[in-house]
């Protein structure tokens, strides 16, 4: 798991303070752009390469809300590594109490420029398996 922590802006937030529902979806992205520099994978390093990794599913349910300035963590966890695509799991936790403010999934594959899809080269692909399967071994 990939914990990331930072603070609620006032532009995340509506007129009551509240933090608009499409930030999480941010907040997540942050936990995936994190877990692969977690592995020793530049995002742009990838990008230059020729490879994306586009989103194909994501959801999110919203259990509490949060407000300007609160602090919190986003977890990130990933929970298959197929080939040619990633699944994730995410929570984000309000840190001053502990309350889950949000959990979700989503699904990437892994792309050319051109969006066919294809299976991640093996430079990339063993860094990220490595994190993935010492993760699998430390929730034994």
């Amino acid at each position: 798991m990939i914990k990331i922590t930072d603070r609620v802006r006032f532009v995340e937030t509506d007129l009551m303070a509240v933090v608009h529902h499409s930030n999480y979806l941010r907040w997540f992205e942050m936990g995936r752009v994190e877990y692969l520099r977690a592995a020793g994978v530049d995002l742009n390093d990838l990008k230059a390469a020729g490879y994306l990794f586009p989103i194909t599913d994501v959801q999110c349910k919203y259990k509490q809300s949060a407000y300007f300035d609160d602090e919190y963590e986003v977890r990130t966890t990933l929970t298959s590594f197929p080939e040619r695509s990633w699944f994730f799991s995410y929570e984000v936790v309000r840190l001053k109490d502990g309350v889950i403010l949000a959990t979700g999934t989503s699904q990437n594959v892994f792309t050319g420029l051109t969006g066919k899809i294809v299976r991640l080269p093996a430079e990339y692909f063993d860094k990220i398996n490595k994190l993935y399967e010492e993760e699998k071994e430390q929730k034994k």
